[in-house]
C-alpha cells in the first residue's frame, strides 16, 4: 500500500523569490492590526472588564437548556450572556458584563442580576440558584495585565532559547515571526469585535508554541544545510531547507486546520473564539515560518560561517605541526 504524499519528494518551490513582497505585505498587515486595536479596541469579556456571575442548577433535567437560556437572557437588553456548563451537565455559570451605567450608578449591577435571576426562575421552575458573584473591574484589569505580560515574557523567553540553540540572527527572526502572528490575531479580534477573554489569551499562547515549533523545524534544517552545503548561495539554501520540511509542515498544518474547522462549524459556542483564534494562528504561523523567519536570515547576513564545525583531532594535530599521536 502506497503512503499518501501531499508534497512530492522532488518539490522545488522558490519561496524566497517572493520575500520582499511578502515582507512588505506582512509589515502593512501588522501596522493595520495595531491601528485597528488602537481605533476600534478589543471587545473584552467579563474576564477583563468585570461583571456578574450566576451559578444555577436545573434540578429536574439532565442537561441545562443553554441555547434557550442564552436567547431568553439576551432578550432582556443587557447584552449577550456567556453561558457554559459548570460541573455536571445540568449546572451552568452565566456571566454578564456590568451595565454601562454601573460606574455612575453602582446599584445597576444588582438590578441587572435580580432581573436575570427572576426571569430564569419564572421560565424554569426547576432551577436552583447556587450563587451570585461579582467580578470587579479592578481585578479584571489586573487579570488582563497579567495575561499581556505572560504573552510578552513567553515571546522573549522563546527568542532567548533560539538565540542560545542557534545564533542571535535566528532569535531575531523567530521573535519577529511570533510578533507577526500575535499582532495579526489581535487585529482579527479588533476587526470582527469577537469577545476577547481568557480563552483567547490561552489561544495566543498556544499559537506562540505552534509557530515556534514550526520555525525550529525549518531552522534545524537550515543549520544542517549551512554545514553541508558551504558554497551554496544562501537564498537557494533557504529554499532547499523550506522545501525539505514542506511535507511535514503541510501535513501538520492541514490536520490542525481540519480539526479546528470542525470545532468552528460544530463546536460549542463557548470555545468559538478560541477555535477561530487557533485556526487563524495556525495559518499565519505557518506563513511566518517561511516568509518572516527565513528572509530575515538573509538580511542579517547568515551564511556558511555562521556555524563553524568543531575541529577534528587530525586538524588540531596538523596545526600543532605533526600527525596526532595515539596511545
Amino acid at each position: 500500500m502506497r503512503l499518501l504524499k501531499l508534497v512530492p519528494d522532488d518539490t522545488n518551490i522558490g519561496f524566497l523569490k517572493w520575500r520582499n513582497i511578502a515582507m512588505a505585505f506582512s509589515i502593512l498587515t501588522i501596522i493595520a492590526s495595531i491601528g485597528l486595536v488602537a481605533a476600534k479596541g478589543l471587545n473584552f469579556g467579563v474576564d477583563f472588564i468585570g461583571g456578574q456571575m450566576i451559578q444555577a442548577t436545573f434540578t429536574e433535567t439532565e442537561t441545562a437548556p443553554i441555547s434557550d437560556l442564552r436567547d431568553r437572557i439576551g432578550g432582556l437588553g443587557y447584552g449577550e450572556a456567556t453561558i457554559q456548563r459548570f460541573g455536571d451537565a445540568n449546572e451552568v455559570s452565566i456571566r454578564m458584563r456590568l451595565p454601562a451605567e454601573a460606574e455612575s450608578r453602582p446599584e445597576a449591577a444588582n438590578e441587572m442580576t435580580e432581573k436575570i435571576v427572576s426571569t430564569i426562575k419564572a421560565d424554569y421552575p426547576d432551577v436552583r440558584i447556587d450563587g451570585v458573584e461579582s467580578v470587579s473591574g479592578k481585578v479584571s484589569a489586573e487579570l488582563f495585565e497579567t495575561g499581556a505580560y505572560s504573552l510578552l515574557f513567553a515571546m522573549i523567553a522563546i527568542s532567548i532559547y533560539i538565540w542560545i540553540r542557534f545564533e542571535w540572527q535566528f532569535g531575531i527572526g523567530a521573535l519577529f515571526a511570533l510578533f507577526h502572528d500575535v499582532a495579526l490575531t489581535f487585529g482579527l479580534f479588533a476587526l470582527t469585535q469577537m469577545e476577547f477573554n481568557l480563552n483567547i489569551v490561552a489561544a495566543l499562547l498556544t499559537i506562540i508554541g505552534y509557530s515556534l515549533n514550526d520555525t525550529i523545524v525549518v531552522f534545524d534544517r537550515i543549520r544542517e544545510n549551512l554545514k553541508k552545503y558551504r558554497k551554496m548561495d544562501i537564498i537557494a539554501l533557504l529554499d532547499l531547507s523550506v522545501n525539505e520540511t514542506l511535507a511535514r509542515t503541510v501535513m501538520t498544518s492541514l490536520t490542525m486546520l481540519i480539526a479546528l474547522g470542525a470545532l468552528i462549524l460544530w463546536g460549542p459556542d463557548v470555545i468559538f473564539g478560541f477555535s477561530v483564534a487557533m485556526f487563524f494562528g495556525v495559518f499565519v504561523g505557518t506563513y511566518s515560518s517561511v516568509y518572516m523567519a527565513a528572509p530575515i536570515l538573509i538580511w542579517l547576513k547568515v551564511g556558511p560561517d555562521t556555524f563553524v564545525p568543531a575541529e577534528s583531532a587530525n586538524d588540531k594535530a596538523e596545526k600543532m605541526g605533526g600527525p596526532e599521536q595515539i596511545g
